[in-house]
């Protein structure tokens, strides 16, 4: 028995047990580094004035009793962390079953998150390619629509999501919040394949938007477009809203509800590695739907075919990540952290760009957020007008889309795995600046060859391309690299940025960032590219100008990354330091009862 109260450190007792018994005073002023909790429950501690190394009390040769009646109290993170480092089970529980090697009850988790991430991004994969095929390519539209998008059709709707998702979630639970936010999205999909296109000629104003255009002017083509083909911008602002609402909001809030911090570490980067391969599949089958077109005998839309089809693809995939999620709820028990609730950060839009600019580690992140969305669109925007004429028709754009997601999946799928090297030799500095570098190299290069083309033509026709074929590879390249960098690298440390931060900073900040930095990153590109539209006539006009701002903003985001990078490495020191001490009891952070996540570092 000695031997067994020695290595819990902890002898639980029934609930009927007799034993009454004091708490000793401490020899100084000290905090007990327990919360209390709403439960009645009896328990044991033993108390000595010395800690062993995991930051538990040690045992002594006669322990003393402790009984508290209406209180239970839980040992704090830091001594959690420190006793499952050691590799004892807290509280004498009992270890788990495993499989290969890992607990039954983490692969519950961790295979049916695997396979919601996969379906979620398979399917934005396809609505990203489709969104751009219906847009660009539609009679009396083109690439220079999207800024206009962006801008007075993407932003407005998603800061109304957020205001509205604030809204909900005061008065739903999560479950019901997340079926009330998915199942809009799977309805409109599959009414879009079914019901919206074959009936846009019906629905859409072609005829006021010709007058509207002869009054107006070419220069308004872009805006006009969007009254033209207003079911098929629809469609491209909830492909867009899948992206942000589904996957940066539902799935990840999610599997950070279910999971533990060192799941998350171990299994958050396979997670990327599952994203890729749904990208690879999913730009096959854009691809298939692509050939299955051009089967179709004459005088069938084939684009309202294959239309079906993905759609009909999205609908199942959206079902089986409802089942999913149901299926998780209902045989995956909660860490004993997410069953009490937390206060929400409820910030409007005033409130969180105060909150950026009052933190200048916040401040730098959201550079970083805002510049990657701004520089990724002015290339993009740019990169896809060319696109449009090299492939014209909406069969051969979405062909060249689908072969296009395949690549981005196999260049993100290599980085992937060398991300982990990357961090693990040269920090989180050198992996934070490698998406801007690669981005200004690439996109160097991309604006050169259309500014340059010309005088490159004949030796470029040696490989039997001309220069607008040449952009179209080089554009597209750019947005591979940049892509993979991003989905490997950047967002990794992006999120990993909120680690080292308080809880409170934490959660406000990227409640902040989520509200204004996303939408504004997207539109200040798209507000840039309508200036210079309306300025210059065309975006072909407007190219140099872009370039440069292109330089800008990548410089910018260089120097956020730097300042970043000390602030980030400092407070990992110190994270680090107050580990250290708190194993070998010279110093635990201690926390109130009253107050969660307060771990204001007291001296013993």
């Amino acid at each position: 028995m000695q031997a067994v109260l020695q290595s819990k450190g902890l002898l639980s007792l029934p609930s009927n047990h007799k034993t009454r018994a004091f708490i000793s005073q401490p020899s100084c002023d000290l905090r007990y580094r327990f919360n209390p909790i709403n439960s009645l429950s009896k328990s044991i501690t033993l108390n000595k004035s010395s800690l062993s190394p995991n930051g538990f009390s040690k045992i002594p040769s006669k322990p003393q009793l402790v009984l508290q009646n209406n209180r239970n109290y839980h040992v704090c993170r830091a001594e959690a962390a420190a006793s499952s480092a050691d590799g004892q089970p807290l509280f004498g529980e009992r270890e788990s079953p495993k499989f290969m090697g890992l607990e039954l009850v983490t692969l519950k988790k961790i295979i049916p998150l695997g396979m919601m991430f996969f379906c979620i991004l398979f399917n934005y994969t396809i609505l990203r390619d489709t969104k751009d095929v219906l847009v660009v390519t539609a009679k009396g539209s083109s690439a220079e629509i999207i800024p206009f998008l962006k801008t007075w059709v993407n932003l407005p709707m998603a800061v109304g999501f957020m205001l509205l998702y604030t809204k909900l979630a005061n008065v739903l639970s999560k479950q019901a919040l997340f079926y009330t936010v998915i199942f809009p999205f799977i309805a409109f999909f599959g009414a879009f394949g079914f019901v919206f296109y074959p009936m846009s000629s019906y629905i859409h104003p072609t005829a006021l938007a010709d007058n509207l255009l002869n009054i107006l002017g070419p220069r308004f083509l872009g805006p006009l477009a969007i009254l033209r083909i207003w079911s098929f911008c629809l469609f491209y602002v909830m492909a867009e809203l899948w992206g942000s609402v589904v996957v940066s909001v539902l799935f990840w809030g999610f599997a950070n509800q279910i999971t533990t911090v060192d799941e998350a570490k171990k299994f958050y980067p396979l997670f990327g590695l599952g994203a890729n391969v749904a990208l690879i599949f999913s730009g096959r089958t854009v691809k298939y739907f692509s050939k299955l077109r051009e089967n179709l005998g004459p005088g069938v839309d084939g684009w309202a075919v294959s239309l079906k089809g993905m759609m009909s693809i999205v609908v199942l995939m959206g079902l089986v990540i409802c089942f999913l999620y149901w299926w998780v709820n209902h045989n995956v028990p909660l860490p004993a952290r997410s069953q009490k609730k937390k206060d929400k950060p409820q910030m409007g839009t005033m409130e969180s760009l105060k909150f950026l600019v009052s933190s200048r580690y916040i401040r730098d992140l959201a550079t970083l957020v805002v510049a990657y969305g701004i520089s990724i669109n002015l290339v993009e925007v740019t990169w896809k007008s060319k696109l449009k004429a090299q492939f014209p028709t909406p069969n051969e754009y979405s062909s060249f889309m689908g072969d296009f997601s395949t690549a981005t999946g196999i260049a993100t799928f290599t980085m992937m795995l060398l991300s982990q090297w990357i961090f693990n030799k040269y920090g989180w500095g050198a992996a934070a600046k490698i998406t801007p570098t690669v981005l200004l190299l690439t996109g160097v290069g991309f604006f050169s060859l259309i500014l340059f083309g010309h005088p490159l033509a004949p030796t470029l026709a040696k490989f039997g391309m001309t220069p607008l074929l040449a952009a179209v590879y080089v554009g597209a390249m750019q947005n591979i690299f940049s892509k993979s960098a991003k989905y490997s690298l950047f967002d990794p440390c992006k999120e990993m940025a909120y680690i080292p931060l308080d809880e409170d900073t934490k959660v406000k900040g990227k409640a902040a960032i989520d509200v204004v930095c996303n939408p504004l990153g997207k539109s200040g590109g798209a507000l840039i590219q309508q200036f210079m539209i309306l300025t210059f006539g065309s975006l072909a006009n407007s190219t140099p100008y872009l370039g440069g701002i292109l330089l800008v903003i990548v410089l910018a985001w260089l120097g956020a990354a730097r300042s970043l990078d000390g602030q980030f490495s400092a407070l990992r020191r110190e994270e680090e330091l107050e580990k250290e001490m708190e194993r070998t009891g010279s110093k635990i952070p201690l926390s109130s009862g009253s107050t969660r996540g307060d771990s204001s570092p007291k001296k013993l």
